[in-house]
């Protein structure tokens, strides 16, 4: 009778917080879908980070953007601004270089020091390309940019919906404050 009691706990507590785990590690780690087909000429320009899960130079950026250029021989120059610890604080500028690195244009590497390259992948344009979303398959960075320094709160809510669906912890989610 042990042996019965015993198996039936198994099977009405252990089974479904194993299937909860595993349908949680294959969100995670399934690759990030990326849009269909990406405008460059519309992609090009400024973009206000709107939140993000930051990397270690981005933990205090104030006022960030990131504006892309396509260059010649189909590279993206990249700058990327943001002032350190506060709005008067020191402006900090990166210039990356965006290979685009699919049809789609869709998956870029953006290379900040030779020979490296990190995964670029956009995984939401609006239509109106005024909002996006930029993520990476292993899900340690994620960036909600736009057009304009601040968004709708109902267009923010959407885009931090997506960014779950991808698989983040939107606990690491942070606004980046900006400035009209």
């Amino acid at each position: 009778m042990r042996t019965f009691i015993r198996a039936v706990l198994v099977t009405a507590i252990v089974i479904p917080q194993l299937s909860l785990l595993t349908a949680c590690a294959s969100t995670a780690t399934r690759p990030i879908p990326t849009v269909s087909q990406v405008d460059l000429a519309r992609f090009m320009g400024p973009w206000y980070v709107i939140a993000s899960i930051p990397t270690f130079t981005e933990k205090e950026a104030f006022g960030a953007i990131e504006s892309y250029e396509l260059n010649p021989d189909e590279s993206i120059a990249t700058t990327f601004t943001f002032h350190k610890g506060a709005f008067d604080g020191p402006l900090k500028t990166m210039k990356p270089t965006g290979f685009v690195r699919d049809s789609s244009n869709a998956t870029w590497a953006m290379q900040f020091v030779w020979p490296l390259k990190a995964e670029y992948l956009i995984a939401y344009v609006d239509p109106d390309y005024s909002e996006t979303i930029i993520a990476r398959n292993k899900r340690d960075y994620v960036w909600i940019m736009a057009r304009t320094p601040e968004i709708a709160p109902e267009h923010y809510q959407h885009l931090v919906d997506r960014v779950g669906q991808l698989g983040y912890d939107l606990s690491k989610l942070k606004r980046v404050p900006q400035r009209l």
